[in-house]
């Protein structure tokens, strides 16, 4: 049995889907709120549905069924400014996870992110160090609230303290695909500009505020979700692997590659235009992030990335252009 927190979400639902076609037992740990992200479960047979409040009672009376926890629920929202309700649903609940999956030796994997690089001056190695590590700098609540996970279990690891059989933390970089739709202004530039681009509209980018970057020349690593659920399927395949890795293609593109890819998948000339950045993300924006992924491929997993376009025009043509454009 697996449990999958956030698995009513975008990356989750995902990895959800992956194990339901393998024929594995899933729990969904989620909100299904009202926005139909319950969609993003609808195509596949789960187990159960259990509300994260009820996670503690359910995991002490089931404990023994648990192959592993797959962790990527999180308030992922980069805007958010409520730093308690943050803590209490990033790091608080990994935390506790972390502890249960250690206290029982079940395996955890969970969802870090690229966000705990901050401006991206320190670089984009997943060295999983305290040293490394205390040299970071998010820019936002949302990644130090990751950022605060991978410097515990470091330190934990470098005090040769128990950890849970299998431990890895996931630093996703800019994600896109299926299931992303109940996002709001946290989906992709991709499935939030799909429609207006159809029916002949310009996508709108930011204006560079840097010299060295012209307008929608900031780059940005963007991986498709379903690289990121071959990732984890690798990982609960090989469950000697522990670690922090980076799960990105390895390849910074620009939003101006990014916008070209998706009119081309629409077959539609591109038409972008450029405005100013809101002045609360001028200072908080990150103009250039690429994943270092040798360690990544140092512990084993040599599947090749989805190239942009390649990625971009799977989305389009199945899924978005689709009525139903669930996974």
């Amino acid at each position: 049995m697996y449990i999958v927190t956030g698995g009513a979400g975008f990356i989750g639902s995902n990895v959800v889907a992956r194990l339901a076609e393998r024929g594995a037992e899933v729990v969904v740990v989620d909100w299904l709120r009202s926005d139909e992200r319950w969609r993003n479960l609808a195509r596949h047979e789960i187990a159960d549905l259990i509300l994260p409040e009820a996670l503690p009672a359910w995991l002490q009376a089931h404990a023994g069924q648990v192959e592993a926890v797959i962790h990527m629920g999180a308030n992922s929202s980069t805007t958010e400014t409520d730093a308690d309700l943050i803590f209490r649903q990033n790091t608080r609940s990994t935390l506790d996870l972390l502890e249960w999956c250690t206290l029982n030796g079940r395996r955890l994997i969970y969802a870090s992110s690229a966000a705990t690089y901050g401006d991206g001056s320190a670089g984009f190695d997943d060295a999983a160090d305290v040293a490394h590590l205390a040299r970071l700098r998010p820019l936002n609540a949302y990644g130090w609230s990751k950022h605060l996970v991978d410097r515990r279990i470091a330190r934990l690891r470098q005090r040769g303290a128990a950890l849970p059989p299998q431990c890895v933390g996931l630093k996703f970089f800019n994600v896109y695909g299926p299931n992303e739709y109940h996002k709001g202004s946290m989906q992709s530039v991709v499935a939030r500009n799909f429609a207006a681009v159809r029916r002949g509209d310009a996508l709108r980018l930011f204006r560079s505020q840097r010299p060295q970057y012209g307008d929608g020349g900031q780059l940005r690593d963007f991986v498709y979700v379903g690289d990121c659920v071959e990732v984890v399927t690798w990982l609960i395949d090989n469950p000697h692997v522990s670690g922090l890795f980076n799960v990105g293609s390895g390849a910074a593109r620009t939003w101006l590659d990014l916008a070209q890819a998706l009119f081309a998948a629409c077959q539609l000339p591109a038409r972008v235009e450029f405005i100013d950045m809101p002045p609360e993300l001028i200072e908080k924006y990150q103009y250039f992030t690429e994943a270092r992924i040798g360690r990544l491929r140092a512990a084993g997993y040599q599947r090749p990335f989805t190239g942009l376009e390649a990625g971009v025009g799977e989305y389009v043509r199945d899924y978005l252009c689709r009525e139903d454009p669930y996974r």
